[in-house]
């Protein structure tokens, strides 16, 4: 058994996979890393080029049946004390992984951490979150988060940047980069892969919070992430992302709840389709997620799939 088992999920996106695995090894801090790259897409590009480039880290390939079931493959063939569930478009800027290690050591009631990460133009991204709720997403659906001072029940980001330099506790954070206890794993369960892309960290986040863990989130490592801000602009990937929401409010919520995160989904959807909110391409994902919100249609990947 190792000390750290980190999980990269590549579909279609080996071209990442360079700078992200050599910051890895170069951040490492000494620590044993087991590197484990699943490529989850039809081109077997990623297998390719791990073998080629990253003899020091293994391949896997799988049929793409989404982000939750690749990691839990991923994680079936690992015995590490924690793993790390790492996007390919992420490249480790400073700190080391073995201090974030050292850091959880002295935190036995932490299941998972996120750490601070930056965008193409240097700027903190608000990773952690708290649970949603119908008001907190009514709060995102009339861009009440934004407000300075609003209570934490009016939106899921925490958007006081500052806060990232510290270290804090939230309900979730974000799935680019989530460093998990295995105890925390074994006692909570895995991903659950009913959810394609999208909410499955969520889930996750729940149910360690349920057993009694701790998220939090530590700047002892400090990340790029590319994001997808492709994936605002796409329609399909829109629709996706609502579903998964829905998903979630269906899984947790009571069915006044999910009434209720239904119609505030729907509202912020709306309110994003019509001008002059964003550009052409991002009305139109916000018109074909209010479609899927209210029924017409199917989301790419449905449940199961």
């Amino acid at each position: 058994m190792c000390d750290l088992a980190v999980i990269v999920i590549s579909t279609g996106q080996a071209r990442w996979l360079p700078r992200c695995l050599a910051s890895l090894y170069y951040h490492a801090g000494g620590l044993a890393l087991d590197v484990l790259v699943v490529d989850n897409g039809p081109m077997r590009d990623a297998q390719t080029l791990v073998e080629r480039e990253f003899p020091g880290a293994r391949a896997v390939v799988c049929e793409n049946r989404g982000f939750g079931h690749a990691n839990n493959l991923g994680l079936a063939t690992t015995a590490s004390r924690y793993v790390l569930f790492l996007n390919p478009d992420t490249e480790i800027l400073s700190g080391s992984l073995a201090a974030l290690v050292a850091d959880l050591d002295q935190r036995p009631e932490v299941a998972l951490a996120g750490v601070r990460q930056l965008d193409g133009d240097g700027t903190v991204q608000p990773t952690m979150r708290r649970f949603p709720s119908v008001s907190r997403t009514l709060g995102d659906a009339l861009g009440l988060e934004c407000v300075p001072r609003r209570p934490d029940w009016l939106g899921e980001r925490e958007l006081r940047l500052g806060r990232y330099d510290e270290e804090f506790e939230g309900d979730w954070t974000s799935g680019s980069f989530m460093l998990v206890r295995r105890d925390a794993l074994v006692e909570a369960g895995a991903f659950d892969e009913r959810f394609f892309v999208y909410s499955e960290e969520i889930d996750l986040c729940l149910r360690l919070r349920r057993a009694g863990w701790k998220v939090v989130h530590l700047p002892t490592v400090t990340i790029f992430h590319a994001g997808s801000a492709a994936r605002a602009v796409d329609p399909a990937m829109a629709k996706q992302n609502a579903y998964s929401r829905l998903q979630y409010a269906r899984k947790h919520l009571t069915a006044p709840q999910r009434a209720g995160v239904r119609a505030a989904l729907l509202l912020r959807y709306g309110l994003r389709s019509v001008p002059p909110v964003g550009d052409g391409a991002r009305r139109g994902a916000a018109r074909a997620a209010a479609g899927l919100v209210l029924g017409f249609g199917e989301p790419p990947f449905p449940e199961g799939a």
